[in-house]
């Protein structure tokens, strides 16, 4: 069982910054890769962006891409998402996950409970 926690969340304006953490409880953290999806009111979860075991592959969604950086630090336990040049339309509930490399939810087996992102306009 791996056991994972978001944190930097928040609220912050057009155009602004924020970088999300999700700390996982195992040590075999680096055996996985992570994901980072999002789910906004009324819609479903989509992907954001992916990373391997080793940080050597990464992908996004056309929608964040350029803007939107994924890495992992397997020393810390902790995947990280650096989000520049926010829109109001990236509000949502970021959610990471930890399973198989993939684009979509099912092959990720393990979910945080995810942190809120708002982005006013």
């Amino acid at each position: 069982q791996v056991q994972l926690v978001e944190s930097g969340g928040g609220l912050v304006q057009a155009g602004g910054s924020l970088r999300l953490s999700c700390a996982a409880s195992r040590h075999t953290f680096s055996s996985y890769a992570m994901g980072w999806f999002r789910q906004a009111p009324g819609k479903e979860r989509e992907f954001v962006a992916a990373i391997n075991w080793s940080g050597g592959i990464t992908y996004y969604a056309g929608s964040v891409k350029g803007r939107f950086t994924i890495s992992r630090d397997n020393a810390k336990n902790t995947v990280y998402l650096r989000m520049n040049s926010l829109k109001p339309e990236d509000t949502a509930v970021y959610y990471c996950a930890a399973g198989e490399l993939a684009t979509t939810t099912r092959p990720y087996d393990y979910w945080g409970q995810g942190t809120q992102v708002t982005v006013s306009s």
